[in-house]
């Protein structure tokens, strides 16, 4: 089963501020020096592919339950967790550092194996929460207070 992830309002700003913002700029750079300066044609492919990437990571963050793994894309960046390395789950919680494939705050925290944990945010908490229960039962469940 495919989730696809929440998008929060802070999220998309950022998102599109920067896209926006980086693609002036290099539009800027090549209509005033065109491509005769090697530093200005550098920093404006530079900033489109940043530009790019963020826009990728947007429009591209899934999650996705098999019967043995929870897969994740965020943009270039993909994975897979095993269910039955997954030990608890925090909802409603937003994870301010640390790896986050996801695009919106409250979401999940998925504590695997002894130390790791990733956060997410699938457009639903609950359903995705009862989803991966059904394939493995024993995996704890934390409301945040908070929330």
């Amino acid at each position: 089963m495919t989730f696809k992830s929440r998008k929060d309002i802070l999220f998309q700003l950022t998102t599109f501020g920067f896209s926006i913002l980086f693609i002036g700029v290099a539009l800027f750079q090549f209509v005033q020096y065109g491509f005769n300066n090697s530093i200005s044609f550098c920093s404006s492919v530079l900033l489109l592919a940043v530009a790019g990437l963020l826009l990728w990571m947007y429009l591209d963050t899934t999650y996705e339950l098999t019967p043995i793994e929870l897969k994740y894309k965020c943009g270039p960046i993909r994975g897979a967790i095993p269910i039955k390395d997954i030990l608890e789950i925090i909802k409603g919680k937003t994870l301010w550092s640390g790896f986050k494939p996801a695009t919106a705050r409250n979401g999940l925290i998925i504590k695997y194996r002894k130390y790791n944990e990733i956060y997410i945010s699938p457009k639903t908490n609950d359903t995705f929460v009862r989803n991966i229960l059904e394939l493995n039962s024993s995996i704890k469940v934390t409301a945040n207070s908070n929330s």
